[in-house]
């Protein structure tokens, strides 16, 4: 695998930490982006949200949310829960996945496919030291806050109490943007997800923009879809039909044309409301990577902002009063 070339995903053997299918409709938010069952509810963790948490998600709405849009910091930050959390896979079970070890391992920092994210990972890394709060919960909190940021975003069902981990994800966990459909479509159904899952995580480039895949000049800063700063399924459109100015990766090329996760690619052309839930649903799981399900941890999405849904009410908000 070229670790240059690394998918931005919008880039330890004890009992398997992925929740069982049973339990993940209780767990994550659904497609109108509320919160679902809420904080310190039945098979959602234990325990009150730390105030805390509030008070970061106020820093992290000024930090992320430009004239109305999510900002590159936003984009920065949804790429390092993915990169963080997205290397693992389910051999390892309850170790490594979201163990803040991106931002707390310097070599792991420096590896070609995390090209770019020192500048995020170390305000994550200084957040949590300010807060007194674990680096790993903070780049999930950052992650999925970022995502809620982005006008349309969806709530993810978000948790706190990880275990903070120095030790180096493995290598050959993050999918190259070269590598054939098939070998990536395998690399996720190591990770516990079928073709939903993927495509829907796929559309997490919609908020992307390249810097690292292709140097050109004229090629460099360029989004995966014509509207960056939104959270919508014109990636989904455009990726099959790339309008100029937008720039798409080898792999999700294959992966939109690829047998069953190319018929849930397609499915979500110019359906926000099925995306949105089925993201949501598989970014819940990514961010539980590493650990026992949700035992130990205690549920914070309410501490999240409440999501932008319409051009009418971007118009109305103030871009910098945080949203509750």
């Amino acid at each position: 695998m070229r670790l240059s070339n690394v998918v931005l995903f919008a880039s330890t053997a004890t009992a398997l930490s992925f929740p069982d299918a049973s339990v993940i409709t209780s767990l994550f938010a659904r497609k109108d982006g509320s919160s679902g069952s809420g904080s310190g509810s039945s098979g959602s963790g234990s325990g009150k949200c730390p105030a805390v948490w509030t008070s970061i998600s106020k820093e992290l709405t000024k930090k992320f949310l430009t004239r109305g849009e999510c900002n590159p910091d936003a984009r920065a930050a949804i790429r390092l829960i993915f990169h963080d959390c997205g290397a693992w896979n389910q051999a390892q079970g309850a170790t490594g996945g979201c163990d803040g070890s991106l931002a707390l391992n310097a070599e792991e920092l420096g590896r070609g496919e995390n090209k770019g994210l020192s500048g995020i990972a170390n305000y994550v890394k200084d957040l949590a030291g300010r807060w007194g709060v674990g680096v790993a919960d903070a780049i999930v909190f950052t992650g999925t806050h970022a995502i809620v940021t982005c006008p349309g975003g969806p709530r993810v069902k978000t948790y706190v109490g990880r275990t903070d981990s120095s030790t180096a994800a493995p290598n050959g966990l993050l999918p190259d943007v070269n590598a054939p459909a098939a070998e990536l479509s395998q690399l996720f159904r190591d990770k516990g997800f079928d073709d939903v899952d993927l495509a829907a995580l796929l559309g997490a480039h919609s908020t992307s923009n390249q810097f690292n895949f292709n140097t050109s000049a004229d090629k460099v800063g360029l989004p995966q879809d014509s509207t960056p700063g939104v959270w919508d399924v014109k990636y989904y459109s455009e990726t099959l039909k790339p309008p100029k100015g937008v720039v798409v990766f080898p792999s999700d090329t294959k992966l939109a044309n690829y047998q069953g996760v190319g018929k849930e690619f397609k499915g979500f052309v110019g359906n926000a409301g099925k995306w949105n839930g089925k993201f949501a649903d598989a970014m819940g799981k990514m961010a539980l990577f590493g650990s026992s399900g949700t035992s130990g941890l205690t549920d914070c999405t309410d501490s999240l902002p409440k999501a932008t849904s319409s051009k009418r009410d971007l118009k109305a908000m103030n871009p910098f009063k945080p949203r509750y």
